[in-house]
């Protein structure tokens, strides 16, 4: 990969840390937002991966919808 689509890569990935509220929610806390990823990647790992993916894809997709319909 490219160092520009690299850079863009990562202030999407922010941009969505953003979105989610994660910043406000953790009081900009990065450990606490780094451990939130963690444990996510450890259920990417676990027998329960294709269910969680799902539920997370669904929950995702609402967001960028309702936010595309917000004013």
């Amino acid at each position: 990969m490219k160092r520009r689509e690299r850079t863009r890569q990562l202030i999407e990935l922010g941009g969505l840390v953003a979105k989610a509220d994660l910043i406000e929610l953790t009081g900009d806390d990065r450990a606490v937002i780094l451990g939130l990823l963690i444990d996510a990647a450890a259920t990417l790992v676990s027998e329960r991966r294709e269910q969680q993916l799902l539920l997370w894809r669904r929950r995702g997709q609402r967001a960028f919808e309702a936010a595309a319909a917000a004013p």
